[in-house]
């Protein structure tokens, strides 16, 4: 199965991801987001004691070259380059990357469509910039230097005096409110909401704007306002804003759009005046003359358009093709060469979620026996050659997982109120997935599975699972949008059926998907929560309460959990790096507990094929690896 499949997938998840549907409710979902991170707040007010700033952290408010989340920059004010890109890498040529899916527009800010989303990067910049060393540290970009207080009451941005749209007109403060206004009543729900708890937003100079968050309670709102698109306000209509569009977008980026083919491609050319060519910060980076992202609707013409060299890097994350399907003549002859990236970042949670708002799977003993009925050892060693890992964690594979820890007294003290949302042994740590002998009939599995839904009402009648009150066997629609996940879906049922279960799967196209997902339209789905290494506001729009019925949230299980509300509040106004950690690793035990998904598998490294006339820099970031720092070898 794909997991890139799973993840990419439009969604509204973080400030450079996309919905594909028009957003309703924005209102209601700020408000109610706020009511809950501020109860939230007032949970921790009581608990825990209000920190001083923390180590690292300056002391008074003054300008300076980047902003972290916790502690203070890694590199100084005068650094060259970031050390995972060759400052001496060489100018020029195409990329050409492929792409699965389709698109019908090139605004990536709004809910409407399907946009490209490398806009965002190449077109679009941001005030600050993130540094892949780092959880989540930002230099400065659009802005050269970032001004704010221990409390972070307030930031203040000052704007690069060269900083310049490719149109040649100057970026200023009067662009930066304008995006943020324009962005938080027309853009997305997750820029809605963030941007809705700005106080007030005034622009000091022509270059210098500062923002009012006082009553925020969000120690994170100065960077996710650093990573805000700069908009130019000459270039961009309010009144038409949140329509699809294939026009050319106006931006400051090191790219402009040469040119479209409806649905089909997307070529960028690089700005000869782009005005961020010389900064650190970019040092390295940007370095193809034209990028060319061709779309492919069906996976196996993906693929293959990559054998014959349509396209020069592939991600692959199925291993029986990466075991099997990479036997052709440009790999034996060195011309496409297959590598393997370590990345520092949690694995994310790939999964089968249920739709909790659907009566069949309200009873937390139903979902708990069908993630039993889940046979991962099986399905890993018949359809992926052994090579997945099985995953147990939301923030799986990194310092954010509570997976063989035990809570400790900060977690402790956020979870007291809530002394029935996580079970013992995950507070403990000692919890696992299930395991399976492997067979694909493990009598022991089964047995647990029937004595959890005996529990919740149901007995088997004739081979066929019903409710002893209501006579309703139980069943449920799958719903899928590719052969992968149809392969993987009919797996799970096999192990279902031997319980009694009869799923059916439906195999819809990736618009139909997409449109019934953003409407929590359905019994099951596949879907990915990629996470970073600084977990923050979008975690409210994975599983906070206010956004459990808002189409266009990512809460697709539909979670309203007091417990999940207080720990998302907690990592927001984590002043250390410590309670920071503490507060993930409890929401990561209270979504475990809850059983809202069965828990799918991971990766361990990253995957990638490339021709071998694209070359990367010997360095990977902790992020693992970055396209924009790589190059052609010949230039052309």
């Amino acid at each position: 199965m794909r997991r890139d499949r799973i993840a990419c997938r439009p969604s509204a998840v973080g400030p450079d991801r996309h919905p594909a549907d028009r957003w309703r409710g924005a209102a209601a979902i700020t408000a109610r987001l706020l009511a809950g991170l501020v109860l939230g707040a007032l949970l921790l007010a009581i608990l825990l004691p209000t920190g001083q700033a923390a180590a690292g952290e300056p002391t008074r408010a003054e300008p300076t070259h980047a902003i972290a989340m916790h502690g203070a920059p890694a590199l100084p004010p005068d650094f060259s380059h970031f050390r995972y890109a060759n400052p001496d890498a060489p100018k020029g040529g195409r990329l050409t990357m492929g792409v699965l899916g389709t698109f019908d527009s090139l605004n990536p800010f709004i809910v409407r469509g399907v946009p490209v989303q490398a806009v965002r990067g190449h077109v679009y910049e941001s005030l600050l910039t993130r540094g892949y060393d780092e959880p989540f540290t930002l230099y400065g970009l659009l802005a050269s230097r970032v001004e704010t207080d221990p409390d972070r009451s307030f930031v203040t941005f000052t704007i690069d005096p060269d900083a310049t749209f490719s149109d040649g007109a100057p970026v200023t403060a009067d662009d930066v409110i304008f995006s943020w206004e324009v962005l938080r009543d027309h853009g997305r729900p997750n820029y809605r909401t963030y941007y809705a708890k700005v106080a007030k937003a005034e622009a000091l100079g022509p270059r210098e704007v500062r923002f009012d968050l006082a009553g925020a309670n969000d120690r994170e709102l100065p960077l996710i306002l650093g990573l805000m698109p700069v908009l130019p306000r000459h270039a961009v209509g309010p009144a038409h804003f949140e329509e699809t569009t294939l026009k050319a977008p106006l931006g400051s980026g090191p790219y402009v759009v040469e040119s479209v083919d409806a649905g089909k491609s997307v070529t960028l050319a690089r700005n000869p005046r782009w005005w961020g060519r010389d900064r650190a910060v970019n040092r390295g980076q940007w370095n193809f003359d034209t990028i060319r992202f061709d779309f492919y609707r069906d996976d196996n013409a993906w693929f293959e358009a990559f054998r014959k060299g349509l396209y020069d890097i592939r991600v692959e994350t199925d291993p029986g093709r990466w075991e099997t399907a990479y036997g052709f003549p440009a790999v034996r002859d060195g011309r496409v060469v297959k590598e393997e990236f370590p990345t520092g970042l949690p694995r994310g949670m790939a999964a089968f979620v249920f739709n909790t708002r659907r009566p069949v799977f309200s009873d937390i003993a139903v979902r708990e026996a069908i993630i039993r009925l889940f046979d991962f050892e099986w399905i890993n060693h018949n359809l992926f050659f052994d090579r997945y890992r099985r995953t147990g964690s939301y923030f799986e594979g990194s310092e954010l997982s509570h997976r063989g820890r035990p809570a400790d007294a900060t977690e402790r003290a956020l979870l007291a109120p809530f002394p029935d949302a996580v079970r013992p042994d995950v507070m403990a740590g000692t919890d696992a997935p299930p395991v399976s002998d492997g067979s694909g009939r493990d009598r022991g599995a089964l047995k647990a599975a029937l004595d959890l839904l005996a529990r919740a009402g149901y007995a088997l009648d004739g081979g066929v699972l019903r409710h002893r009150a209501t006579g309703q066997p139980l069943t449920f629609e799958i719903l899928v949008t590719t052969k992968d996940h149809e392969r993987l879906a009919l797996a799970f049922a096999r192990s279902l059926e031997r319980a009694g279960i009869v799923p059916s799967i439906r195999v819809v196209d990736a618009v139909q998907f997409e449109q019934r997902r953003i409407q929590f339209d359905f019994d099951m789905i596949p879907n990915r929560w990629d996470q970073s290494l600084s977990p923050g506001n979008e975690q409210a729009f994975y599983w906070g309460s206010a956004a459990a019925d808002e189409p266009g949230s990512r809460n697709y299980m539909g979670v309203r959990s007091p417990a999940v509300d207080a720990t998302i509040a907690a990592l927001l106004r984590a002043r250390s790096r410590e309670d920071l950690v503490s507060a993930v690793r409890a929401l990561d035990r209270v979504l475990i507990s809850g059983h809202y998904v069965v828990p799918l598998y991971h990766l361990p490294t990253q995957w990638l094929a490339r021709w071998s006339d694209v070359r990367h820099p010997a360095a990977t970031s902790l992020y693992g690896w970055l396209p924009e720092t790589w190059w052609r070898a010949d230039g052309r």
